[in-house]
Parts: structure tokens; sequence; C-alpha cells
């Protein structure tokens, strides 16, 4: 299995969309732990972090459990759908509809307002616990997504685990670079759209095979590569004259 290129693949662009989409998550953190003393903030940041590590792999064992249950529940246009087709056709249209009001926002410039999760809290273990629902909330389009494309758990799981890693060890640099490339984010944003199309049709029966989407957003990844690199020299060349 370890063999199989596909595994890596799927573990490779499972974790980047994590981490690409996991800054969110950051910012939020962030908002959290301000109201706590300085001394304890980055105690918090961490265990708030681990805490919502743990919601996301108990959400992605959930959906993942719902997604082996596959015998008909009813017929639709003589279609059978089961509990996995409902769960990939709605966690697709949610995917769908997600994804696409994110882009709109980032072409219009709105912004969601951060003051419901900026109320002060009492004490830590409820700001551990606020941390714990945003995750849950804003991690659920690329918890749908791993359900989606991996067809291993542990290979869904270890992804998750790598964003955290990275999310703890990189958090700063790492949102800095997404703030400097937007660009980055709105490629996500639009794998995710990609990969909640691919839902939709998979649960009404109609399969596509997974290597033209990884062919899809792996020559995606590539422009964008060559797009950062070109943006990177063209800035030296001007610093330089």
């Amino acid at each position: 299995m370890l063999m199989d290129p596909e595994v890596w693949i799927t573990l490779v662009t499972l974790s980047a969309i994590e981490i690409v989409l996991g800054i969110d998550n950051l910012v939020f953190i962030s908002i959290a732990v301000s109201r706590l003393p300085i001394a304890v903030r980055e105690k918090a940041r961490k265990l708030g972090i681990a805490v919502a590590c743990l919601t996301r792999i108990c959400l992605l064992l959930t959906l993942a459990w719902l997604a082996g249950l596959t015998s008909d529940l009813f017929q639709l246009f003589g279609q059978g759908i089961s509990v996995r087709d409902l769960v990939l056709i709605l966690g697709g249209a949610f995917l769908l509809v997600k994804g696409t009001m994110e882009i709109r926002d980032g072409i219009v410039g709105e912004h969601e307002s951060s003051d419901v999760h900026a109320r002060p809290v009492a004490s830590f273990g409820m700001v551990l616990g606020q941390i714990a629902v945003i995750d849950l909330v804003f991690s659920l389009d690329s918890v749908i997504a791993a359900v989606g494309m991996a067809n291993h758990t542990w290979i869904m799981v270890t992804a998750i685990l790598l964003a955290v890693v990275v999310m703890l060890a990189a958090a700063t640099p790492l949102g800095r670079f997404i703030d400097r490339n937007p660009t980055v984010k709105m490629l996500a944003l639009a794998f995710i759209v990609l990969i909640g199309a691919y839902l939709v049709l998979d649960g009404f029966g109609l399969h596509i095979p997974k290597g033209y989407i990884y062919g899809s957003m792996g020559f995606s990844a590539l422009v964008e590569g060559l797009n950062l690199w070109a943006k990177s020299r063209a800035s030296k060349h001007v610093l330089a004259e």
C-alpha cells in the first residue's frame, strides 16, 4: 500500500489543503487566546490546536463511518441512494456553496466579522472549548474533502496530523506567506469547489476516475508555483534596479 503512488499523492494533496485552509483557524485561535493573560496565551494556543486536532479527527472518523454505509435507503430517479451517497451529495453540496462563497468574499473583499469569536471568556477551559467549537465549524470543508478523496482512514488522519504539526511549528511564517500570496488560498478554495462537484457526481453514481482530479489539481498547483517563482524573480529584479 505504501508503494502505491496514489496513496502518497492523496496524502500530500490533503495535507496541503488542510494546511492552507487551516490558516483561518489560527486567526480565530489567536482571537480566543487574546482574552487570557499574556503569560498563558502560548500554552493555550498550543493546547487549543491539540484539542482542535482531536475534534477534527473525531469528525473525520464519524463521517468516514457514515460513508461506509452502502445499503440503499431509497430510490431517486431510478438511482439507489445509501447513507454513503447522502454523505457525498450533502457534503459535496456544502463544499460547492462554502468554496464559492469564500471565493466571492475573496474577490469583493468581504470578511466575516470575528466579533462573535472574540467575546470575553471566564476561564482557560472555556477558551479551549471555544477553540474546539470554532475549529469544528471551520474545518468541516477540509474534513469532507478528506473523506471524499481518500479511500483509507489512516491517510485522512495522517494528513490532519501533518497539518497540525506544520501549524504548530510554522504558524506565523506560514500565515505571512498566505497573506503575501492570496492566490494560494484562492487555489485551495478552487480545489474545494472541484472536490465538491466530484463528490456530488459520485453520490449520484457518476464515477469520475480520481486521476483526472489529481491531474487537474497538480497542473494548477504547478502553474501557481511558476507564477510565484516569476513574481519573486520580478521583485528581485526591480529591487536590483
